[in-house]
Formats: C-alpha cells, structure tokens, sequence
C-alpha cells in the first residue's frame, strides 16, 4: 500500500478537530495554570485533555560584527543540566513582543540592537501546552552592563554558526528554539531565507 501525500489529505481540518464541552483550572502556579477540558472528538466520543497555559515568549537571534551568534549558558533545573541557549524570555501580559526581546537581550547579555526583524513564531511543546516563541533576528549589536534578574545566573558568549550546528548534530544543544534558530540561520546565510522586517 502506498502512503498519501500531503495533497492526497482532505480539505480543511473539521474530520480532526476536537471541541470543548468543559472546562475546569486544576492549577495555578507562578505564571503557568494547569487546566483539564473534557473535549468531543471528531468520532462523537469524549475524552479528557491536560495542557499547561503560558502567556509566551520571545526568542532572539543576535549576530556580533564578526558574524558569530550571541549564546548564553544557564542551568535548567527541570533537566538537570546547563544549556546553551539564544537569549529568550517570557512575556509579560500585555507586553509588545518586539519590545519584550529588545529588553530581554539588553538584561541578559547587556547589549542593544540597531536593526531587528522578525523569523518566525512556534509552538515548542504543542502536545501539552500553550507556548508559543516569536523568534526575533538582532543585527548592529552595541555592547553596554546586563541587568540580570535576583534568581538569574547565566553565562553570555559568542560562537561562530558552524560550531552552533555542530552541538545540534552531537546533541550538546537540545534547547527546540536555539535548534530551529541555527537551521533558520543556516538557510538566511545561504540565501534561502528571509526575516521580515520590522520598519
């Protein structure tokens, strides 16, 4: 038998959507809520979904003078393990995304951008959660003092793509918006990507 291809698939997305019936919170933490909805499935049976709410996050893709990509290393307590990672951070309700990575860089590595333009938005853990990440790309980096938060120990540093691609490939880098963001940056540096601009 052979396999459909993406064409093959039926229009439109009603014979997989599932629809709420209920609601209810069943916990609520710092800044992510836990809920549990009891949901109709496309068959007519019910099941029961658990997911995590998140008010979201900005990533940022910050390229020095000399062509390396800003890194930052942090412990992550849930994995046990320090990270290498683009510098990101969470949204505050309301806040204007641009102006949420604009300040999470300048806090976290202590520099500015003169230019900055938009990669892309994504889900990084869309079985169970909410998150989203808009990606951001940080060019004309001017450096000045960081201004990290009490609870915030993090390492700033540079590294040359080639050597980012190189922890994805060995594993060294696991982080889903640093991975995505390499291959992005890849594709840009060879012309077969394009962020959109923001002015």
């Amino acid at each position: 038998m052979t396999e459909k291809s993406f064409q093959d698939l039926p229009l439109g997305d009603k014979h997989l959507r599932e629809d709420v019936i209920s609601s209810e919170d069943i916990y609520g933490g710092i800044f992510l809520k836990m809920k549990r909805d009891k949901v109709s499935l496309p068959d007519g049976e019910v099941a029961i979904r658990e997911y995590l709410t998140h008010p979201g996050a900005v990533a940022i893709v910050a390229i020095l003078d000399d062509g390396r990509v800003l890194l930052e290393r942090q412990f992550r307590y849930p994995i046990n393990k320090a990270c290498i990672e683009i510098p990101a951070g969470k949204l505050e309700i309301g806040e204007n995304h641009l102006l949420c990575a604009q300040r999470e860089l300048e806090e976290e590595t202590g520099y500015t951008a003169k230019k900055w333009s938009y990669i892309r938005r994504i889900h990084p853990v869309i079985s169970y959660s909410t998150e989203f990440i808009d990606i951001y790309l940080a060019e004309g980096l001017v450096p000045g003092p960081s201004h990290l938060d009490d609870e915030e120990f993090l390492d700033v540093f540079a590294a040359p793509l080639e050597q980012l691609i190189v922890w994805v490939e060995e594993g060294e880098i696991t982080d889903v918006k640093t991975t995505i963001s390499a291959y992005w940056l890849d594709r840009y540096r060879r012309g077969l990507a394009e962020p959109s601009p923001l002015n």
